[in-house]
């Protein structure tokens, strides 16, 4: 069974502004309230690997490392998880929008047996990322002085 939820806004800022940003996942802690801990472990662009904990039932932390499978400066950035009990493949796509930078947040999941039971909370949890990125607008354009 395949999982998926996608999202999209437009920050006032350039885009490659915005890669920038979106491109170190350790900035993923000041605008997804889910990130308990991030950090890079290994490598830069495509490869890149970070172990990330996140909050999973009761609060509780839950590993959820992460690949950066895909880096096209100032157009897209590509990941998978790598650990954790949902392994989702997402995807950052920039574009200009005027003076600004329209970003497309896309994630799925594919579940398997025992996981399929998991189905509405795994949707949920993708709906309520994907739907961060008005956070990560407040973000980035509070950030301008």
């Amino acid at each position: 069974m395949r999982v998926d939820a996608e999202n999209e806004v437009v920050i006032a800022r350039p885009p490659g502004e915005v890669f920038a940003y979106l491109a170190d996942a350790e900035n993923d802690r000041a605008w997804r309230p889910a990130v308990l801990d991030i950090e890079r472990v290994s490598g830069h662009g495509a490869g890149t690997r970070y172990r990330q904990g996140v909050k999973g039932p009761g609060g509780r932390r839950v590993d959820a490392d992460i690949e950066t499978t895909a880096y096209e400066p100032d157009r897209l950035i590509g990941f998978r998880g790598i650990a954790g009990p949902v392994r989702p493949e997402g995807r950052y796509e920039l574009s200009a929008e005027g003076a600004g930078t329209r970003v497309r947040f896309g994630l799925a999941a594919d579940l398997r047996g025992l996981k399929v039971a998991m189905a509405p909370a795994v949707r949920r949890s993708m709906a309520g990322e994907v739907g961060n990125l008005e956070n990560l607008k407040r973000t980035l354009e509070e950030g301008r002085s």
